[in-house]
């Protein structure tokens, strides 16, 4: 059996345990919120695309010639994405 003083050791650690674990939820979760604030350096400007060229960048993956120089570099070989 386990004395008085044991039980209290144990819990002491079981509750040290929990706190330690919420603040690193805690932090870890301000780390991401913060992360997702800044504007993305990535982004393709859409501005003077048709509607055309907007589905058939969003359902295929296709940048049209014309706006070649604006896009993200991509790795070689990426070509459509998700074909029929």
């Amino acid at each position: 059996m386990l004395t008085t003083q044991a039980k209290m050791e144990k819990r002491i650690v079981m509750w040290v345990i929990i706190g330690v674990l919420f603040l690193a939820v805690l932090f870890l979760t301000f780390k991401v919120s913060s992360q997702g604030t800044g504007k993305a350096t990535d982004q393709i400007d859409m501005s003077d695309w048709t509607a055309n060229e907007k589905m058939n960048y969003e359902m295929h993956g296709l940048i049209p010639a014309r706006s070649q120089g604006s896009a993200p570099s991509t790795s070689a070989g990426s070509g459509m994405v998700g074909g029929c």
